[in-house]
């Protein structure tokens, strides 16, 4: 394979806040700088299809993953693609459009890591676990807002999948380089935006940063905005990061600036695009988000200068 581009993949199940951390990381590094794609597009069947069929579209028979295996090395060569569309509103397929990859590729999707041919495609793999009653939560909002339906639907929805997600989705979590959670705080059960604490756990599969003075600046005072502790996951060292939902916005631009440190000079995010997220349709900001969508830039960068010493 010749690596050509820097791919980062975004696995999650359905309403986990893919399509939001990918969105911000296309705007913060600009949209003439990476290309992002959903693997929903490659969905086998239309809505009505899958359910004569009765085949849910998180399950591996119901997408074409011989064709995402194949696309996504084209797009790792630097090598354009006819991406199929699937419309969620209509439940239908619109025209293929031409998609050409730039220096940087998000592929985000319910099984972006299902095969080896897959994973063997990214940089970095990162995946979202939030608790499955904030997940739904979100889900409720995303799809009344953006897809047309009713809450009831979007219940009976859930209802009918929560026996899939375990058995396709959540193995994906094991195998990605990164795992990312939102939270709600002690204080605040029902909190589902902005104030949310992240933990973000960083696997020895990939090289993250020295990040020592961003820790030191960040768990200052009683409640400290970050924290790393030293545990095992499923097995396997591996640092856990928390990010304090209660964050103010100075300390986050401080931390901010500390990571752009460890990034080459000109390398400049926009940070006001960092942590953009919607509620229904309102547009709203998450410090903690913005933090992580970092993190995972910083390695988006490292990947590209990698890539770049190898054909010089």
């Amino acid at each position: 394979m010749h690596r050509r581009v820097v791919m980062i993949g975004v696995a999650g199940d359905s309403a986990a806040g893919k399509t939001t951390l990918s969105k911000g990381l296309v705007q913060a590094l600009g949209e003439d700088q990476v290309t992002a794609i959903c693997c929903d597009h490659y969905h086998k069947y239309n809505r009505q299809m899958r359910k004569e069929l009765g085949i849910s579209a998180l399950s591996p028979e119901g997408n074409y993953i011989d064709i995402m295996e194949q696309h996504f090395r084209l797009l790792r060569e630097g090598k354009p693609i006819l991406m199929p569309i699937y419309n969620h509103k209509t439940g239908d397929f619109d025209p293929p459009v031409y998609i050409k990859p730039k220096r940087f590729m998000i592929i985000e999707g319910l099984l972006p890591f299902h095969t080896q041919r897959m994973r063997l495609n990214f940089d970095v793999k990162v995946y979202l676990d939030p608790p499955e009653e904030l997940r739904y939560a979100w889900k409720v909002q995303r799809d009344t807002a953006k897809r047309g339906y009713t809450r009831e639907e979007v219940m009976a929805s859930l209802v009918k999948r929560q026996d899939l997600s375990p058995r396709y989705i959540h193995p994906q979590k094991r195998l990605a380089d990164m795992i990312v959670r939102f939270y709600p705080p002690e204080n605040n059960a029902s909190e589902t935006g902005g104030h949310l604490n992240a933990q973000v756990v960083l696997k020895p599969t990939v090289p993250h940063p020295d990040l020592a003075d961003v820790l030191q600046h960040g768990s200052n005072g009683v409640n400290p905005a970050l924290r790393l502790n030293l545990g095992r996951y499923e097995g396997t060292p591996a640092d856990f990061m928390e990010i304090a939902g209660s964050l103010v916005e100075e300390k986050a631009h401080d931390l901010i600036a500390l990571i752009q440190k460890h990034m080459p000079e000109d390398c400049r995010l926009n940070e006001a695009l960092l942590g953009q997220y919607q509620l229904g349709l309102e547009a709203r900001r998450s410090l903690p988000l913005a933090l992580t969508q970092h993190l995972i830039a910083y390695h988006m960068v490292t990947a590209g200068l990698a890539i770049q010493e190898m054909y010089a």
